[in-house]
């Protein structure tokens, strides 16, 4: 007897591989998916289900619903063979504007060319399996007709209500002659990647308690501009040094090589911490409130940092820990946002990884602002921290209901914030 017995004929890596394979889905399930969720408009679903009533009849010739049956289904099996015959072969040219904010509607200008000796009609766009956060808003804008070689272009207007990014399924330009009953076309367009920025308002003001502290490598190594070095005197030359520190006056003056002595910048970075941490396995249907807003928030307060000359250090704790520095010419503000889309929600206390993570770059970190979901210990770890480093503290807590427990006095002022209040743009300043 072993300690450890394996099933016989298999070893571990043949058991996982088994396990990690997509489940297998029958070629009948899946054709009816295809059939119901592209190949019939709500128009085709209507008349499926009036032959699929009607067939009731079919028990006997003497119930004139037989008649109705025969009929609806001969219109089925003409529309059929009607729709293999025009079935169009297009080419497509175009694409989406790679970013959008949410709420916002994104238009792009789809050419098709029809590439067959037949005319084709009612030419409309199509996504099978599109998320149902994005609004198909131009899905029956068609083409009336398109001869031989002819090119047209068509609308392609979505509506995304939801931050994130996206990967589109295959675009499936079709034609819905005749009736406008089966949608019939073979040709698939890939889409690139869509980017749901969040929407965020405007701060008009936000107090952030500021000051000046050593930044190893100078401003040099952020950005070419705002403070320049300040010249603090002359020392010998070491070898390896830049030429173009070399001091050629003292040189002479005293023959020896001389170069000039500069101090190195003081200035002021901040710390935005944002918390994505909700213990909670099963997404709601409007995702989760809570940290839709905190995300919100983070971006307003960075588009309000952005125009100021503070180095910002972005700490997004979530499954995987996202840190980001802009300000001061680093990166754009639409990088930040780009960030902050594709943020997700965590289920297991990332703050083991987050408050090292800051802890390492507190030395050099004026203020810390943090946008908390809840407060317990793990989150009020991270802030001590940040106080023990001598560095200044904005706490932002965005719930609904109370926290879990309770805060402590000698953290200064906490703001409580409601999703409701920032969604709606009723925080204007902090």
């Amino acid at each position: 007897m072993t300690d450890n017995p394996q099933p016989s004929g298999k070893t571990k890596r043949q058991r996982r591989r088994k396990v990690d394979r997509p489940k297998y889905v029958p070629f009948t399930v899946r054709y009816a998916k295809y059939l119901w969720r592209y190949k019939l408009t709500p128009a085709g679903r209507f008349l499926f289900w009036s032959v699929l009533f009607t067939s009731a009849g079919l028990a006997t010739v003497a119930i004139p619903v037989y008649q109705i049956f025969c009929t609806l289904f001969s219109a089925y099996l003409v529309v059929w063979l009607t729709n293999l015959l025009f079935r169009p072969r297009l080419q497509v040219k175009g694409d989406l504007p790679g970013r959008v904010t949410a709420g916002d509607l994104i238009t792009a200008e789809i050419e098709l060319t029809n590439q067959s000796w037949r005319p084709a009609y009612d030419l409309m766009l199509w996504f099978i399996g599109l998320q149902k956060s994005i609004q198909f808003e131009s899905a029956f804008t068609a083409i009336p007709r398109l001869a031989p070689g002819q090119s047209a272009t068509l609308p392609l207007e979505l509506r995304p209500m939801r931050r994130g990014v996206y990967k589109l399924p295959y675009l499936r330009p079709h034609s819905t002659f005749p009736f406008n009953l089966m949608r019939s076309g073979s040709t698939q367009f890939p889409l690139k990647p869509l980017i749901v920025l969040p929407q965020f308002h405007t701060l008009q003001s936000i107090d952030v308690p500021v000051g000046l502290r050593y930044q190893p490598g100078g401003v040099a190594l952020s950005s070419n501009v705002g403070e320049s070095p300040e010249y603090i005197g002359n020392r010998d030359y070491v070898p390896g040094e830049p030429v173009r520190h070399l001091d050629f006056r003292s040189w002479a003056r005293l023959a020896r090589p001389v170069v000039r002595e500069f101090q190195e910048e003081y200035y002021c970075r901040i710390a935005l911490i944002l918390d994505t941490w909700i213990p909670k396995r099963r997404m709601p249907r409007e995702a989760f409130p809570e940290l839709e807003s905190a995300i919100s928030l983070s971006a307003s307060i960075a588009d309000s940092l952005s125009a100021t000359e503070h180095l910002i250090d972005i700490f997004a704790a979530g499954p995987e820990l996202y840190i980001f520095r802009a300000g001061r010419q680093l990166a754009h503000f639409d990088n930040v946002l780009e960030i902050l889309a594709s943020v997700a929600p965590c289920e297991k206390d990332p703050f083991g990884k987050v408050t090292p993570a800051v802890a390492d770059e507190l030395t050099s970190i004026t203020t810390a602002i943090c946008v908390f979901l809840d407060w317990d210990n793990s989150r009020e770890e991270l802030a001590r921290t940040i106080i023990e480093a001598g560095c200044q503290l904005k706490l932002i807590i965005v719930r609904e209901n109370a926290v879990s427990k309770p805060l402590p006095d000698d953290l200064g002022e906490v703001i409580i914030l409601t999703p409701s209040q920032i969604q709606n743009g009723g925080v204007e300043s902090l």
